[in-house]
């Protein structure tokens, strides 16, 4: 009696430490994969990723074509509380740059998305966001300002420009100049990898430096 009690134990100590862990990628369509085939955008490939490196980690892609920050603002509670998320990947705010919304509206909204993950109890991974200067030199300056400020103001794990890699070559882009293509996905991934992993309970690989 006394070693099946304890065998039962050890297998719900075992259990609890290796429960399966969670990441909400909750974004736009640079997160939703608009045009590329099922499979192929940076969030998908990060689930392969995980798989590969062995990770217990499921991915849920929670990211909305055309979003904007007030949208998931709106939307956020029901899907934290559905979800259940260890880490929050919160990756919007382009959206309201290219409709030039007020930024501080942008910046307010964004604030308490990472406040509501946080009561959650779930970490947060901020994507930062640049617009072309066509916009105005100047808004788009603060545009990514706020980004930065709110990453330091909050203290959230910090992804600067999350198309830094590939933003300055056109052919990493489909025909609207908009959206990246399927090409481009894994080197978005590997942006926002180094800062993702710290964040999970899992021994990561680090991506080969391009």
């Amino acid at each position: 009696m006394v070693v099946a009690l304890t065998a039962a134990t050890l297998f719900a100590t075992c259990s609890f430490a290796y429960a399966q862990s969670s990441v909400l990628v909750f974004g736009d369509s640079l997160s939703a994969g608009y045009g590329l085939a099922r499979g192929d955008g940076w969030v998908a490939l990060m689930q392969e990723r995980l798989a590969e490196n062995d990770a217990d980690v499921k991915v849920v892609n929670a990211s909305v074509s055309g979003e904007t920050s007030a949208g998931g603002r709106g939307r956020l509670d029901a899907a934290l509380e559905r979800h259940d998320p260890d880490v929050v990947i919160l990756e919007l705010g382009a959206n309201d740059g290219l409709r030039a919304l007020p930024i501080a509206k942008m910046k307010t909204n964004l604030g308490a998305m990472i406040d509501a993950s946080r009561a959650s109890g779930a970490k947060v991974l901020l994507l930062g966001m640049r617009i072309p200067t066509n916009y105005g030199k100047r808004y788009a300056d603060n545009f990514h300002q706020a980004f930065v400020s709110l990453a330091k103001e909050t203290d959230v794990a910090f992804v600067p420009f999350f198309l830094d890699p590939i933003a300055r070559d056109r052919s990493n882009f489909q025909d609207d100049g908009v959206h990246p293509n399927a090409d481009a996905q894994p080197a978005i991934l590997d942006e926002v990898w180094p800062a993702l992993a710290p964040l999970l309970s899992a021994d990561l690989e680090m991506p080969a430096a391009s």
